[in-house]
């Protein structure tokens, strides 16, 4: 008869937790981290908050020695603070985890049990806001069966889609082998404080990585009008669109990855123009605006179109076709990806 021992899980996970502001919600972050029991080490960079975040993640210490606290002086921001906490770990297996998102009980557990021909794995995420998160467990259906993300599919699943909700494949939090990292030499990107985990993605596909992506095991995004992840700063767009370029330029990608990541470009580049009309107007007055936008004739439609539909939101809030109730999934039935191989 085999022991309890024999048929526990394997603590091969290190969760990494990059934080900045977060005391309200750290802990629970931490807390549904420390409760999955494949979890061998969950690491918190606390990067240089002003408020209490390294107290609360603290709090949360279940005692078994497994959590450990990175406290920065200066902000680096959350690229970089991702890859302090990867060179402090020790787990053979690194899993990225929000300070604003949770785990429910047996993620890991569930993403874990899929078939192990993978360089990383991710679940559909479940995406709540505020009271909604009781009825969180309800969309869990456990790993069914994976579909393979390719890098065109990756890098078109990440151009926005106008008046509809944000479903950027960047948001998947994958459990990634560090192995396949180390082999390849990857890290995330310092220079970027926006679209990191994009950026990463997309480095891991283009070099071969296998990128399963499962039905949703428990992984809850709590969505945040004012998170780091919706405000778009000019500069933060302008290395978006530098990355891009990099890639484009990269020898032997597939065809259909080019033509995915000059569409990628081109919505990045159209966010960009429309940011620097802000920032004109702001700096210099309407006039100067309007020559900016007369200057971006690629671009003009789509920052008159972004306008106007925040004006009439902002008039008519019924209207707008993103209004859901309930919690949803951040892929849905609709996303078809290539069966894993």
């Amino acid at each position: 008869m085999r022991s309890l021992e024999a048929s526990s899980p394997v603590p091969e996970v290190c969760v990494i937790i990059a934080a900045r502001d977060a005391a309200d919600t750290i802990a629970t972050a931490v807390a549904s981290a420390l409760r999955q029991p494949e979890v061998a080490e969950v690491i918190v960079v606390d990067d240089a908050s002003a408020d209490p975040t390294g107290a609360a993640a603290a709090a949360a210490d279940d005692g078994t020695g497994r959590l450990r606290i990175i406290r920065l002086a200066e902000n680096v921001g959350p690229a970089e603070a991702r890859n302090r906490a990867i060179a402090a770990a020790r787990a053979p297996l690194l899993c990225i985890l929000d300070a604003d998102d949770y785990f429910l009980e047996g993620r890991l557990g569930r993403l874990l049990s899929a078939p192990r021909t993978w360089d990383l794995i991710a679940d559909d995420i479940v995406m709540v806001r505020g009271r909604e998160a009781a009825s969180a467990a309800g969309l869990v259906t456990g790993p069914g069966r994976p579909q393979r993300l390719t890098l065109a599919a990756f890098v078109s699943g990440n151009i926005p889609r106008p008046g509809a909700s944000r479903r950027e494949l960047g948001f998947l939090k994958p459990i990634m082998r560090r192995g396949f990292l180390d082999r390849q030499g990857l890290r995330y990107d310092a220079r970027l404080r926006l679209g990191e985990d994009y950026a990463l993605y997309v480095e891991a596909l283009a070099a071969g990585a296998a990128f399963a992506v499962t039905a949703p095991c428990g992984y809850v995004a709590v969505e945040r009008s004012n998170s780091l992840s919706a405000q778009h700063r000019t500069d933060d767009l302008g290395a978006m669109l530098a990355f891009d370029d990099a890639m484009l330029g990269r020898p032997g990608l597939a065809p259909e990855a080019r033509v995915a990541l000059r569409a990628h470009r081109a919505a990045t580049a159209r966010r960009w123009q429309h940011r620097r009309v802000l920032d004109r107007r702001r700096a210099q007055g309407y006039a100067a605006a309007l020559r900016e936008l007369l200057g971006t004739p690629l671009a003009w439609r789509h920052i008159l179109s972004v306008t106007l539909a925040a004006k009439l939101a902002r008039l008519v809030p019924a209207s707008v076709p993103e209004r859901e109730t309930g919690p949803r999934l951040l892929l849905g039935p609709e996303r078809r990806l290539e069966p894993a191989r």
